[in-house]
């Protein structure tokens, strides 16, 4: 049998990872001085209501004692893990994961993978890597599970706001001035695990803009499709749904995956996204 482990980026929550036999390690996050666990001990919206507020949150990866013990810990149950993590481009829980695996002395036994991503796109792979773990898969076909799935799927998010980005020191205030006043925002994509903008849309374009970058890519294929958002807002998601059912995607299934406190840390309450990925 095979351990599933992915990280809390992946924004599953943790009753529903467990549910799904994926084990998942919290990243940090610190606001008002207390340095929490990601989805564990803070919900998403208190660090929403924090930024809104004009605070600050930071974070901090996985420490890689916390995996050799997790990786311990499965060993005496599985056959093997198989570990997939948020872009190394974007944290150092990647190499701790390494770092632990390499300390066990396991040989082959955990098998760690950057998926270049995170978030939805994240929990896309560490289910379809758990799907087939379930079913009997050894570490190889897992692993070429995740990868073909990383692989196959994708997804774009815009911002509300430039405000967050610019506190973050990911753009300069005069390109948050003149975004802001423009009216424009960057749709941004994960290229080779960096979060980088594809192109900009105007504010009340950027759903249409992104469901339709979709529509282009995948055409008539069936696919599930997943909205992602940084805050509990109802209304708001309606109408990314509605929007989402009148782009013409073949949306054989759908889910709403909110964005956690680490990834919504980076981008602010309000960003909002589509991924797709087709079924097989």
């Amino acid at each position: 049998m095979i351990a599933v482990v992915t990280d809390s980026t992946c924004d599953l929550h943790p009753d529903q990872a467990k549910g799904l036999g994926i084990h998942v390690v919290p990243l940090q996050v610190t606001m008002q001085g207390r340095t929490l666990l990601d989805w564990q001990e803070v919900d998403p919206d208190a660090v929403y209501d924090h930024m809104r507020a004009g605070g600050e949150a930071t974070t901090a990866p996985v420490p890689a004692a916390t995996f050799a013990d997790l990786y311990r810990s499965l060993l005496k149950t599985y056959d093997s893990v198989l570990s997939v993590h948020l872009s190394s481009q974007l944290s150092e829980t990647f190499k701790h994961a390494q770092q632990a695996a390499a300390s066990l002395g396991e040989g082959g036994r955990v098998l760690v993978m950057d998926s270049e991503v995170a978030g939805a796109p994240l929990a896309e792979i560490a289910m379809a890597a758990s799907a087939v773990a379930q079913q009997g898969a050894d570490l190889k076909t897992a692993a070429a599970r995740a990868q073909a799935v990383g692989q196959a799927l994708y997804a774009e998010m815009s911002v509300p706001s430039l405000e967050y980005l610019r506190r973050g020191g990911r753009i300069s205030r005069a390109q948050a001035f003149f975004g802001n006043m423009l009216g424009v925002r960057p749709i941004l994509e994960f290229d080779h695990g960096k979060l980088k903008p594809a192109r900009r849309a105007k504010v009340d374009q950027a759903a249409g803009d992104m469901l339709a970058s979709l529509k282009a890519r995948f055409g008539d294929t069936p696919v599930s499709a997943t909205i992602m958002h940084a805050g509990r807002d109802t209304a708001r998601i309606s109408a990314l749904r509605n929007a989402m059912n009148a782009s013409g995607l073949n949306v054989q299934k759908g889910r709403v995956q909110l964005m956690g406190p680490v990834i919504g840390a980076h981008v602010g309450p309000g960003t909002f996204g589509f991924l797709a990925v087709p079924i097989e």
